[in-house]
């Protein structure tokens, strides 16, 4: 309470015949005008003020008018003379409801206490009320604005005028009404917090100004952010939200982002950003991902895809790794280029995968073709790669070491055919192909080749020439005609001594007197 006037004997009167403590009230101090009242409220803030209407420097209505302007909570209680009951009518535009003609005893003076200090009561209860209402909406509120994100999404009944009506209700407030969803999917394994920590991080990152509503659907986080023109600045910040989640929770992201569109349109945004997600299959997972990356020719322009696999089964057969590699990353790339339907393209790959597991050990076939039931498990097309090209490899080392195995006894068995046919003039590829090992000439010759490094005619003469050289320096008087018979050239004495001096650089009679 603060009491006012400037009549002394009123203020001793009145501060001294009522019973403050009665009325709950506490005199906390007098004043002798407006100014000196109007000093004490800023200094002491006080409840209830008794102020007389008639004051030198500054009146009771002054005093009145100035306080409501700036503390309009604080009630008053005017004393005045009869003579001024016009000037208490001006005060009740200011709130006063309370006016008392002077003089006046303690018993008026408490019944306007005690109805001003119920009014004041009725009021704290209210705004406590309010105040408790708030606090009951201000925990309700993050609830009801991600149900309506997700009942925008997914509900077409919903148009602009709902729009607008639940704008107003969260305070949401933009230039323009278009607006861009982005879906967040966490890779690999995740607890449910994770997906509570990325919607934070995303709203931290992007700003308030920016996300507009945000909630979890499913196994997304789903944004609804203003629209942002600049794309390259989206990304800086959604790779920076991607950084971020991973830094603290080592998990990786995959963003997709709508095109801007009104509002209205948040379904088919939602739509969108779910067949963006589709194909992280051929971008990988942590991709961000938007429609221009999904976009392809209509369904009747597409050729149906093709690829011959012999050539590539062929090079399986025979290990050749290096060919295997470089052909799986080609065929991967083409699919991934068809941007198909994800079953639609594992349905290409398991055919493939199936002839490239036929390449290997008959006993290890039905192992590898059980292995095709972890196709669905595979989320990318990287992933699916990896796994064919794998096991093709395996297979690829297995059939190459056989191979080694088998073509060294290929040519085991053609050298030991050299050295017993030696004198036999008919002594050739073609010879050894058809007459002994019944395998074609062309194979066998480059089979030969590349285990022994030279071709099987430069390997026969040098060996025929080199038991010549033998020959000549065990027994010295050998004849010529008697060594061209013995080392496969019949009767051409001549040829032989020719081969023999390009051999050695010497005819057989000069090596024979050469010391």
């Amino acid at each position: 309470m603060l009491l006012v006037d400037d009549e002394r004997i009123i203020v001793e009167g009145i501060s001294l015949t009522v019973d403050w403590n009665a009325s709950n009230t506490e005199l906390a101090g007098t004043a002798r005008n407006g100014l000196e009242a109007l000093a004490f409220i800023e200094s002491h803030m006080p409840d209830i003020v008794i102020s007389d209407i008639k004051m030198p420097g500054m009146n009771g209505l002054q005093l009145v008018e100035k306080v409501h302007e700036k503390y309009p909570h604080i009630a008053f209680i005017l004393l005045s003379g009869f003579s001024e009951f016009d000037f208490a009518r001006t005060a009740m535009q200011f709130g006063v409801k309370h006016y008392l003609l002077k003089p006046c005893n303690e018993n008026l003076i408490t019944e306007a206490l005690s109805e001003v200090i119920a009014e004041l009561e009725q009021q704290q209860s209210q705004k406590s009320f309010m105040l408790n209402i708030q606090k009951e909406l201000s925990k309700v509120l993050p609830h009801a604005k991600e149900q309506f994100l997700k009942e925008l999404v997914t509900n077409k009944t919903y148009g602009k005028r709902d729009w607008d009506d639940y704008g107003e209700l969260f305070h949401i407030t933009m230039e323009n009404d278009r607006v861009q969803l982005l879906l967040f999917q966490i890779e690999g394994k995740f607890e449910f917090e994770h997906m509570f920590a990325i919607k934070n991080i995303a709203q931290d990152v992007l700003g308030k100004s920016i996300v507009l509503l945000s909630t979890t659907i499913g196994k997304h986080v789903l944004l609804l952010i203003k629209e942002m023109e600049d794309a390259s600045s989206l990304f800086v910040l959604l790779n920076e939200i991607k950084k971020t989640f991973s830094t603290y929770y080592k998990l990786d992201a995959t963003v997709a982002v709508s095109d801007p569109r009104q509002i209205v349109h948040a379904r088919k945004m939602y739509r969108e950003t779910l067949e963006c997600l589709n194909y992280q299959f051929y971008l990988g997972e942590g991709s961000i991902i938007t429609q221009k990356d999904v976009e392809r020719e209509d369904d009747e322009s597409i050729k149906a895809f093709f690829y011959d696999e012999e050539p590539l089964c062929m090079h399986v057969k025979s290990g050749d790794w290096t060919y295997v590699q470089a052909e799986l990353q080609h065929y991967f790339s083409l699919l991934a280029e068809s941007r198909m339907d994800t079953h639609l393209s594992k349905s290409y790959v398991i055919p493939l995968y199936i002839s490239i597991v036929r390449q290997g050990k008959p006993e290890e076939i039905n192992e590898y073709l059980k292995k095709i039931a972890s196709f669905d498990q595979f989320c990318t097309l990287r992933t699916l790669e990896q796994f064919v090209t794998e096991n093709a490899e395996q297979i690829c080392l297995h059939n190459f070491h056989f191979q080694i195995k088998k073509h060294s006894g290929i040519i085991h068995k053609m050298i030991q055919v050299i050295e017993e046919q030696l004198s036999n003039p008919a002594l050739s590829l073609n010879w050894v192909a058809s007459e002994i090992l019944y395998m074609n000439a062309d194979y066998l010759g480059k089979l030969f080749k590349k285990e022994t490094g030279e071709k099987f005619s430069n390997y026969v003469v040098r060996l025929r020439m080199e038991k010549a050289v033998e020959e000549i320096e065990k027994t010295g008087d050998v004849k010529v005609f008697e060594l061209a018979e013995k080392f496969g050239f019949g009767d051409n004495p001549q040829y032989f001594s020719q081969v023999f001096k390009k051999h050695t650089g010497f005819t057989p009679s000069d090596f024979k007197r050469s010391p």
